[in-house]
């Protein structure tokens, strides 16, 4: 199926043109394994975020935000990672658009977490807008923005096996953000993901997954990673040793329910986490930082996130989205 076939599929679909056993047999159908075309990826994601209802915000915060995120799926239970390094990067002068849910494979989703920590979740999407030009950051709750998923989810869940819709939430951010540091459960969509992303506009992005499954960058092993710069694309593997940060196995950086989770974040900003907990946030700061441009390269991103952390610009960042997104 090629990029136009997919669009027109994935718009009957969005329409709600089939019915619900039209539904499961198309997705059936798209059997999500590594012979997943990258078109049809790429179109499924452009018709979900064409049929979202988009974060207004200006052309000029759309052109610098960027979204940290992951696909989930990768059932490790690690605490809320990409989370809490998006708070992280916030802190140090990024745009950060972040899109997320509930949990649906883990304890805490990023809006479970987000609400143990006090943020305010029954926000608006124009109070939304407003929290990301005030702060710098704001969490766009996907169940607010793709209202055509409600009839779609459904028949998604009847579906026992992992469908296209475990890999398009990252792909569709409501705010249109050019920039993704982007985590998937597989490390054969790692390429596709990418390409997908560029396909839709994408500027700057890096796709990675850890040879464990985890979809962030690992401390545990080796991290397989795709990144787009300056309209080319490479491939290239991250060893965490390589930044002088220490191996250490996965349990180490397995989380809980959303209290849980949301007093690990705490305790990193407040330099009492473990060492673990602490690295594996700095390590894929630093990706999101180079990412975004801020940072020239991994160890620029890394010494860039540290001092985030020491001088409690973190702290700061968090108790500053909390207050506003209160006020709103």
């Amino acid at each position: 199926m090629n990029y136009e076939t997919a669009q027109k599929e994935f718009n009957s679909l969005f329409n709600h043109e089939m019915s619900d056993a039209q539904m499961r047999e198309f997705l059936l159908n798209l059997t999500l394994d590594a012979t997943t075309s990258t078109e049809v990826i790429a179109a499924a994601a452009e018709v979900m975020r064409t049929n979202a209802i988009a974060l207004p915000i200006s052309k000029e915060t759309q052109e610098r935000a960027m979204d940290i995120v992951g696909t989930g799926g990768d059932k490790i239970g690690s605490f809320n990672i990409s989370s809490t390094t998006a708070l992280l990067v916030a802190s140090c002068g990024v745009t950060v658009a972040k899109h997320g849910s509930r949990s649906v494979t883990s304890k805490s989703g990023s809006a479970d977490m987000f609400e143990a920590l006090g943020v305010r979740l029954d926000l608006s999407i124009q109070q939304s807008a407003r929290l990301l030009e005030e702060s710098g950051f704001t969490f766009m709750f996907a169940q607010n923005h793709h209202p055509a998923m409600k009839f779609i989810m459904p028949v998604r869940k009847s579906i026992p096996e992992k469908t296209i819709f475990n890999i398009l939430g990252p792909l569709t951010n409501p705010a249109g953000v050019k920039k993704s540091m982007l985590g998937v459960f597989d490390k054969a969509f790692v390429p596709k993901m990418l390409e997908a992303l560029k396909i839709n506009g994408a500027t700057s992005a890096l796709v990675v997954s850890s040879e464990e499954g985890l979809d962030e960058i690992s401390i545990s092993g080796v991290t397989y990673a795709s990144q787009l710069r300056d309209g080319v694309t490479h491939e290239f593997e991250i060893d965490p040793q390589e930044y002088d940060i220490k191996k250490m196995p996965l349990k180490a950086i397995v989380g809980g329910d959303a209290k849980e989770n949301a007093h690990i974040l705490r305790n990193i900003f407040e330099g009492s986490a473990t060492e673990a907990q602490r690295d594996i946030v700095l390590i894929n700061s630093a990706a999101s930082l180079m990412v975004d441009g801020m940072a020239r390269d991994m160890q620029d991103g890394l010494e860039i996130a540290r001092e985030a952390l020491a001088n409690a610009r973190a702290k700061k960042k968090l108790r500053q989205i909390i207050e506003i997104s209160n006020k709103l």
